[in-house]
């Protein structure tokens, strides 16, 4: 089974939390702070294999977690780090955010690696915070989560030159006929409904990787059919060899020409600064060449490559041109300068404040954010030191400020994360 594109769980490991140690030893007097560090977290990574081809083990293992790192330990010892989390898949394998449609990984050679989600730090054990002040410091720091997102993984085809056209003008014969790759090919539409790839030599030596993409149809670049799903294996492509029917009676391939370019301007604008050779195939039968003639008059800056693929007749002058081609033209990146994928349309959100100051009712307030989430653990809150930390850290980060700011008076209440405390101003 083909499959091109899964939707994942990612999630790195926490950071081990640093533990509160105190060094007792026979004849060593004051022995101080002797707690470790947590280890990291371990990290998600995907790796290009050169032997896959689909994306179904994913399909079958959502949920893609590496380990936690685990808490210090006595005598200064560091926790061990957490196994990093190995993700196998094919060559030409994109991972993308599924909120924004960030990439984060894009693997396009042999073994490539990509850290897709870092783990997290480990916390600092008490012997860290020893100073003049306070010899003896009965805190440790916590450990640090992991990078976790829902991520979709999707397969794009890793070829040189993409065949398009519409279902059944003949490129699968085409393919089938320059390299040793054997498509099914049938007599009916959509017979090829997974990319088949396969290795061109010319007989001038010079080689490269030519797929044969799934027919499209009007509308593909707005979904219908499996248009999506065929029009991102063409963005790999760097040149497109365009296909069309010159000798069918049901279709007329002027209007087939022009469905298939506007499919590709409507997806992404892109594509169409690939360079296209034009292929009028089925140069055999009977209304070709009268096809062919009305299509020059219409298209006569066009240059066009007569072949009748069944018979391997014209196919040399099309694949020197591909070569030509391709030693000039540049690699058409997958994203655009700010990191999302070119051709998506976002809609403008405004980014949500790491610290929130909200009045939820008279004389309560409540201090609220992701920074709060991921500073602050109010299970830590234990002993009295604790405490002098926490106020400490709410001073450093501006939240007194902030408070003040938005109007809390003296003796309100202020919660933060589900712990409650009166606000005194100094």
């Amino acid at each position: 089974m083909f499959v091109d594109q899964v939707k994942v769980f990612i999630k790195a490991g926490n950071g081990g939390d640093g533990i509160v140690s105190f060094r007792h030893e026979k004849y060593v007097a004051y022995g101080g702070p002797f707690g470790g560090d947590g280890g990291k977290g371990g990290d998600v990574i995907f790796e290009a294999d050169p032997g896959m081809t689909t994306l179904l083990d994913l399909r079958y293992h959502r949920k893609l977690i590496a380990e936690n790192g685990e808490k210090g330990k006595n005598k200064r010892m560091h926790g061990a780090n957490g196994e990093n989390k190995i993700v196998k898949v094919p060559l030409g394998t994109i991972v993308k955010r599924s909120d924004d449609g960030t990439i984060v990984a894009d693997l396009t050679e042999p073994y490539q690696q990509q850290i897709v989600a870092k783990g997290g730090r480990g916390g600092r054990g008490n012997c860290h915070f020893k100073s003049s002040r306070n010899t003896a410091p009965k805190y440790a720091e916590s450990g640090k989560e992991g990078e976790e997102y829902d991520a979709i993984v999707e397969l794009r085809t890793l070829a040189d030159v993409g065949l398009v056209g519409f279902p059944s003008v003949g490129k699968s014969t085409f393919l089938e006929a320059v390299t040793r790759a054997k498509p099914e090919i049938g007599d009916y539409p959509f017979t090829t409904i997974t990319p088949n790839v396969g290795v061109v030599q010319t007989k001038d030596g010079r080689s490269f990787i030519l797929a044969d993409l799934p027919g499209l149809i009007e509308g593909a670049s707005e979904g219908k059919g499996l248009g999506h799903q065929f029009l991102k294996h063409i963005e790999r492509c760097r040149v497109i060899i365009h296909v069309l029917d010159m000798g069918g009676e049901e279709r007329d391939p002027l209007q087939d020409y022009k469905v298939i370019n506007e499919e590709l301007k409507n997806y992404q604008l892109r594509l169409l600064e690939r360079p296209q050779i034009v292929v009028a195939n089925k140069m055999d039968l009977e209304h070709a060449s009268e096809n062919l003639e009305r299509f020059k008059k219409a298209y006569p800056d066009v240059p066009v490559y007569e072949t009748t693929t069944i018979i391997h007749e014209g196919l040399d002058p099309v694949l020197r041109k591909a070569a030509d081609l391709l030693a000039t033209t540049p690699v058409f990146p997958l994203e655009t300068e700010d990191g999302k994928e070119s051709g998506v349309v976002y809609k403008y959100e405004e980014k949500k404040k790491e610290i929130e100051i909200n009045n939820i009712e008279p004389h309560v307030w409540e201090v609220a954010g992701p920074k709060i989430e991921k500073v602050f653990d109010i299970n830590k809150l234990n002993t009295e030191e604790d405490y002098y930390l926490f106020a400490n850290k709410m001073r450093y980060m501006g939240i007194d400020r902030m408070l003040r700011e938005a109007g809390v008076q003296d003796g309100d209440t202020v919660r933060l994360c589900g712990f409650e405390f009166e606000f005194v101003e100094n």
